[in-house]
């Protein structure tokens, strides 16, 4: 017999289970969306996602979180993209290394670049630049090339680290100079610049915006910059191909998704980063940065990333570098 009070009982019961499905849902939607930066907070890439998780958030109207995922030089953090659902929550900010270069160098890499990620859009690119120490008696590349030439023994240059992509680039302009240049690789650009300016190494190849400071302030001598044009933040500076030499290759922050994200949440994210991107404020937020802001389609990223994996081949292979794990 149903008694009066087991039918409050029932009649609460189904209650509470018809709150619990909205409460449910609404749990799902308030999932916040995260930004994976696969390298540690503080520099220049984690602010770009920084900023690009604040312009999401006041779009989407939904909390976006930046998920610094560190490890094994950026290949956890793309890892832990390629096997996120592919549901738009989770986005990809990388440079250009762990999506171009590094099926090249990494014999088992963990993921597929181009069939695991789905681009969404370029959001910057930054100039390598070439610095010598202010000892050094020279001004061009061509100066360079004669000093290397006249001294192999002393035609040593730093970079941020071995397998890193200035390191490819000079094994580019070792080999359009024709010199045997020695490499010096170390953990990041503040150790190699830091040489530079005391004149333990003599040359330096780092992004532009790692030099400006010291190359300002008089303590090393930039003598070329990377680009297909010559860098606005050191328009003075000559590219390598001005200075007779046919390389050029720059650096790039692009946001991916996960393969099998549905088209329609690629295109409205894209929207909402490409239109952020022509706003002054964010312009002038990236430039500040020292980095170009940009914006493109999804297909043009993927173009860039195909475009740039083949590039970048050649020189991976003649740099001889064979990564430790």
């Amino acid at each position: 017999m149903i008694t009066r009070r087991s039918m409050l009982t029932l009649t609460a019961s189904a209650a509470l289970a018809g709150m619990a499905a909205p409460a449910a849902l609404g749990q799902i939607v308030a999932q916040p969306m995260r930004i994976v930066f696969p390298f540690t907070a503080g520099g220049s890439g984690d602010a770009l996602a920084r900023l690009l998780a604040d312009r999401l958030r006041m779009a989407l109207d939904q909390p976006v979180i930046v998920d610094n995922r560190t490890g094994a030089a950026g290949r956890i953090g793309v890892q832990a993209v390629t096997s996120a659902a592919p549901d738009g929550k989770t986005l990809l900010l990388t440079p250009i290394a762990p999506v171009t270069v590094y099926q090249h160098v990494y014999r088992d890499l963990a993921y597929d670049p181009i069939k695991d990620l789905a681009p969404v859009s370029q959001v910057s690119t930054m100039d390598f630049a070439l610095a010598v120490a202010t000892m050094l008696p020279v001004k061009t590349l061509k100066e360079l090339v004669a000093w290397c030439k006249a001294n192999p023994s002393q035609a040593n240059y730093g970079t941020p680290g071995a397998g890193t992509l200035p390191h490819f680039f000079m094994v580019l302009f070792g080999r359009a100079a024709g010199l045997d240049l020695q490499h010096v690789g170390y953990k990041g650009s503040a150790g190699a610049l830091s040489d530079l300016a005391g004149g333990q190494v003599p040359m330096v190849l780092s992004t532009t915006p790692d030099v400006m400071g010291l190359h300002k302030a008089g303590k090393i001598r930039v003598i070329a910059t990377s680009g297909t044009a010559r860098s606005p933040f050191l328009p003075d500076v000559p590219t390598f191909i001005e200075g007779g030499h046919k390389i050029q290759g720059d650096t790039w922050y692009g946001l991916f998704a996960p393969a099998g994200t549905p088209t329609d949440m690629i295109a409205r994210i894209n929207g909402i980063v490409t239109a952020a991107l022509k706003t002054p404020e964010l312009q002038q937020q990236i430039t500040n940065l020292g980095m170009q802001p940009t914006g493109t389609s999804a297909e043009e990223l993927r173009t860039i990333q195909q475009r740039d994996s083949a590039y970048w081949a050649p020189a991976v292979a003649a740099s001889g570098f064979k990564p430790d794990n």
